[in-house]
């Protein structure tokens, strides 16, 4: 049985844009909440899909950081042709690295990095989340046990150059935060055991921005967009986004 994906979206908001970015191993769905409040504010939101996300976990091992550049800066593109010049960012987790990338690479009206790695936890917290999302989407398609371990167990044969990869790419943005200037709220759940989150320090210390900010929600996890203070946090991102310094 084929398991109905979210997709990439577009909500028309307005002439201020906000690119927003999901997690690895995540999906549209990550932000999609955050996206519907900031469109009722007046933004457009466009949240495009990594290449090898959204689709059965066998092709995420073949995709790597620079396939997923790709598909933001398509994203960051797409927002261009539809004529807005101003564009924001805010991304979960893997999101919030490139959004970091994003800030030194293009021009950026602001930055959100939500529950952002300045350097892996372990390489096996990274993996068993690889194999949690395989044998969910599993179970999505109403595999039976007996057919999930099988292919659970080929699945684990899989060489996961990914995930060096992913950690090359985390080193190299960490590298280059002192480049961005752009405005920036960092975002950091206190009860994240996906990451380190010291990183949320690292972020808010290195940026050179003139306007940052940092918040700790207290009660929630990695997940930060669709846990218990999500509602506070929508409010938080718009509030923030409606600091800047927008020309229309």
């Amino acid at each position: 049985m084929r398991v109905a994906m979210p997709k990439p979206f577009t909500f028309e908001g307005g002439n201020r844009a906000v690119l927003l970015l999901h997690g690895f191993t995540g999906n549209s769905s990550d932000v999609r909440m955050l996206g519907r409040f900031l469109e009722k504010k007046g933004y457009t939101c466009h949240a495009p899909h990594y290449k090898g996300h959204g689709v059965p976990p066998e092709e995420l091992v073949h995709t790597g950081p620079e396939d997923w550049w790709q598909d933001v800066m398509a994203g960051y593109e797409f927002l261009k042709n539809k004529g807005h010049n101003e564009i924001a960012v805010a991304g979960l987790s893997l999101g919030g690295v490139f959004s970091l990338k994003l800030g030194y690479t293009v021009p950026i009206k602001g930055i959100v990095p939500m529950c952002a790695p300045m350097y892996i936890k372990s390489e096996e917290v990274m993996y068993q989340g690889i194999l949690d999302y395989a044998r969910e989407y599993k179970k999505q398609e109403r595999k039976s046990e007996q057919e999930i371990e099988t292919e659970m167990i080929e699945f684990q044969k899989t060489p996961m150059n990914t995930l060096k990869a992913l950690q090359g790419l985390i080193s190299d943005v960490r590298n280059h935060v002192d480049m961005i200037y752009a405005p920036t709220f960092v975002v950091q759940a206190r009860n994240d055991h996906m990451i380190n989150t010291d990183s949320a320090n690292i972020i808010y210390n290195e940026v050179e921005s003139d306007l940052k900010e940092l918040k700790w929600y207290e009660n929630s996890g990695h997940v930060i967009t669709l846990d218990v203070e999500k509602e506070q946090l929508h409010e938080d991102v718009y509030n923030f986004l409606e600091k800047l310094d927008w020309h229309n």
